[in-house]
C-alpha cells in the first residue's frame, strides 16, 4: 500500500486483540477451510441433523453496570417462539439459547463454552465487547459467529464471524462525511485512552472526503464523572473564527457510555451557544436514551446521529414489529428502536435464510458455515444491502476493506438520522456507503 495504512478498528471502553494483517486474516481463511475437514473441529458440533431442534445460542450483558442488551435475548427467545408457531424452519424446531455475558470477559468464554458444549450450530444476534474471550472456543469448534453487535476488532477479522453491519468505524466515518457539508468548525470529545487516539481519525476520514478540514480534538478522562471543562473547551472551539453567515459548529462526543454525562454538563454549558449543534453515532445515544433525557427539551433535540439501519418508524422494520406484537407484547426489555434488537432480527433473519437454502439436507455448524461462505445472497427487506460472504477466489464486498483491516466487513454503509420533536427521523433518504471514505482513512 502507497500512502495508506490499515485501520486499527476502533471501538470505545473494551478489550480487544490487535487486528490481524491482512496476510494473517487470509490464513486464518485456510485455517476454517481446515476446520470444515475436520481438523480441530470439537466432536458433536454437528447437532442439529435429523429431525430434531436446530439449536442456536443469544448472548448479551445484563443487570451489570456498564452497558447491557438485554432485549437481544429476549427477543431471540420470542423470534424462536414466533417461528416456531409457523412450522419451524424447513419443518424442524427453532431451539434458542442465552446467556449473559456480564460485561465480563470469565462470563463470556462460559458462554462460549456453554455454546459448545451444547452442540450449537450458531451463535446468532449477540454483543459482548470479549472476542479475545468468546472467539477461541468457537473457532475451535468451527461455531460461526451470526450478525454480532460490532463492538470488536475481531467481529470484522474472524473467519467465523458473519457481522451484519460495519460496526463503530463506519458510524464515525459516516458521520464525518455527512458534518462535512452540514458543520462549520467540528470538535470531537472522546476519550484520553489508546482506543480514543484513533477515534480522529476515523472522524476525519469522512470529513476530509467532504472537503472539510479535520476536528478539533478535546481528550477527556473516560471514567469522568461530569464534562464541564471538555464541554466548555469543545464550545470554544467549534465557534472560533466563526464568521457572520457562517455554518454553525458542531460538537462530537464519542464517549459511549459515558456519552449521556456529558451531554448533561454540555446542556449547562451550551446556553451561551445556542447555534452549536451535537452529533454522534449511534450506541452512544438510541431513543430510550432520548426520551429518558427529555425527549424535545432534552439535549439531543436537533442532534444528528448515524445508525446502521433505517429509523425505527420506517415501514421496512413492519415484520420485525410483527414478531413483537405477536410473542413479546409488553416484554419492556424489547424495543423495537433499540439496535441491539434490530441487530438480532437480521442475524436471524441471516440465519434462517442460510437454513431454508439447505433444504432437506443436514443443519450443522459446518453446513451453516460452508453455505454462507460459499457466496449464499441474503436480503434483509432493504434494512441492509444484500448480505453476502465468501471464501471463495471470486470477487466480494469485503475484499475492497481487506487491505484496511475489515476482511469480513461486507456493510458499509450508514444512514444519517435526526433528532425531531424528541423523536429520530431520517434526515436523509437511503444509505451511504462509506468503503471509499474507510479505504482512504491514514493511521499510524
Amino acid at each position: 500500500m502507497t500512502g495508506r495504512r490499515r485501520i486499527r478498528s476502533t471501538f470505545l471502553l473494551q478489550h480487544h486483540r490487535p487486528v490481524r494483517a491482512t496476510v494473517l486474516a487470509a490464513g486464518a481463511l485456510v485455517a476454517c477451510a481446515s476446520l470444515v475437514a475436520g481438523c480441530g473441529v470439537v466432536p458433536g458440533t454437528t447437532a442439529g441433523s435429523g429431525d430434531g431442534p436446530i439449536k442456536v445460542m443469544t448472548w448479551a450483558p445484563s443487570d451489570t453496570k456498564a452497558t447491557n442488551k438485554p432485549g437481544m435475548p429476549a427477543f431471540a427467545r420470542a423470534y424462536a417462539r414466533w417461528i416456531n408457531s409457523r412450522g419451524g424452519i424447513n419443518g424442524r424446531k427453532l431451539t434458542v439459547l442465552t446467556c449473559n455475558d456480564h460485561n465480563d470477559a470469565v462470563s463470556a468464554a462460559q458462554c462460549a463454552r456453554r455454546a459448545v458444549k451444547e452442540n450449537v450450530v450458531a451463535v446468532v444476534g449477540s454483543y459482548s465487547q470479549y472476542a479475545d474471550s468468546f472467539f477461541p472456543p468457537l473457532e475451535g469448534a468451527g461455531i460461526p459467529y451470526i450478525g454480532g453487535y460490532g463492538v470488536t476488532n475481531d467481529e470484522f477479522t474472524s473467519p467465523l464471524s458473519y457481522p451484519v453491519n460495519g460496526g463503530q468505524p463506519t458510524l464515525l466515518a459516516g458521520l464525518g462525511k455527512e458534518l462535512a457539508a452540514a458543520c462549520g468548525n467540528v470538535t470531537l470529545v472522546r476519550p484520553d485512552t489508546i482506543a480514543g487516539d484513533e477515534l480522529p481519525v476515523l472522524l476525519d476520514s469522512g470529513l476530509t472526503t467532504g472537503g472539510h478540514r479535520a476536528a478539533g480534538d478535546v481528550r477527556a478522562a473516560e471514567d469522568a464523572t461530569e464534562y464541564s471543562a471538555q464541554s466548555a473547551k469543545a464550545l470554544d472551539g467549534s465557534t472560533s473564527g466563526r464568521a457572520a453567515g457562517a455554518r454553525e459548529g458542531c460538537v462530537v462526543p464519542a464517549l459511549g457510555d459515558r456519552t449521556s454525562t456529558f451531554m448533561d454538563s454540555f446542556r449547562r454549558a451550551r446556553e451561551d451557544y445556542p447555534a452549536v449543534r451535537t452529533a454522534m453515532a449511534m450506541g452512544s445515544v438510541d431513543q430510550t436514551v432520548i426520551d429518558a433525557s427529555g425527549g424535545a427539551s432534552g439535549p439531543y433535540e436537533g442532534s444528528y446521529i448515524t445508525g446502521w439501519y433505517p429509523v425505527e418508524s420506517d415501514a421496512r422494520w413492519g415484520a420485525m414489529k410483527k414478531v413483537i406484537n405477536a410473542e413479546a407484547f409488553g416484554d419492556n426489555r424489547i424495543d423495537s428502536a433499540d439496535a441491539g434488537v434490530q441487530t438480532t432480527w437480521i442475524a436471524y433473519t441471516v440465519f434462517k435464510k442460510a437454513v431454508e437454502s439447505l433444504g432437506g439436507g443436514e443443519v450443522s455448524a459446518d453446513s451453516v458455515r460452508g453455505v454462507l461462505n460459499d457466496g449464499l445472497k441474503i436480503p434483509t427487506g432493504g434494512l441492509t444491502p444484500t448480505l453476502q460472504w465468501t471464501t471463495r477466489d471470486s470477487w466480494s464486498s469485503a475484499d475492497d476493506l481487506a487491505s484496511v483491516g475489515f476482511p469480513r466487513m461486507v456493510n458499509a454503509h450508514v444512514t444519517l438520522q435526526v433528532v425531531r420533536q424528541g423523536q429520530l427521523a431520517a434526515a436523509r433518504k437511503g444509505f451511504t456507503d462509506v468503503t471509499k471514505t474507510l479505504q482512504n482513512a491514514d493511521v499510524d
